[in-house]
């Protein structure tokens, strides 16, 4: 353990292979992982959407890919982002190529850590290193919440409010959208993964499929 970073015994095992449905989204983070590995410039990326459609998932496939060949991804938690400048000067000596990763990021409208994370993406006069991107994961897109009283006071003070939720967003060079999967979508899913285990998917597997995405979402 250095600087409070302390290493996982036991990664998650997820690659891409498993991850069915997402191909798009798959090659885009895959082009610009790439691009990252060549020492090319590359973009901090926001991947949203509904729960369980496979943000994490992704983020885990790419760095069992990249691995091998240098990429570290650092996770940290909310209360760490204030801490991004620092790491940005330490990481940029290292030769590894790093990702750091959040994760279900959202904030209330006056946390400290959303102008933190914003000063650190676009607006601190050192740059940002070359070796290091930002990828964040957030079940919503404007990763501040909104409530109605936010759009009160004229329309001035409601386009500011708009702005100032779009501002951070706007800071991830790619945007990735995850969808739940229409009931079609998800019994092709499930056909997919069966067929990898050698079983032939039958009404009754369907069913049986049907009843437990109802219960389980």
């Amino acid at each position: 353990e250095a600087d409070g970073i302390s290493g996982i015994e036991s990664p998650d095992p997820t690659t891409f292979d498993t991850l069915i449905g997402l191909e798009h989204i798959k090659e885009v983070l895959i082009d610009n992982t790439e691009a990252l590995m060549r020492g090319e410039r590359a973009n901090n990326v926001l991947l949203f959407g509904d729960r369980g459609t496979g943000k994490s998932s992704c983020v885990k496939a790419l760095l069992n890919m990249y691995c091998e060949r240098g990429l570290k991804v650092i996770e940290l938690p909310k209360n760490c982002i204030g801490k991004i400048p620092e790491l940005f000067k330490k990481l940029a000596k290292m030769p590894h190529k790093f990702i750091l990763y959040l994760d279900d990021l959202s904030f209330e409208k006056h946390e400290p850590e959303y102008r933190s994370l914003k000063v650190a993406m676009d607006g601190q006069l050192g740059a940002t290193p070359q070796n290091v991107l930002i990828y964040a994961t957030s079940n919503r897109r404007h990763l501040i919440k909104e409530n109605w009283k936010d759009r009160e006071g004229g329309d001035v003070h409601a386009s500011d409010n708009m702005q100032e939720m779009l501002s951070l967003s706007e800071r991830f060079g790619i945007s990735l959208v995850f969808s739940a999967p229409n009931q079609k979508e998800y019994l092709d899913i499930v056909a997919k993964l069966l067929k990898r285990k050698g079983i032939k998917i039958t009404p009754q597997i369907e069913q049986k499929a049907i009843i437990w995405q109802m219960n389980y979402g």
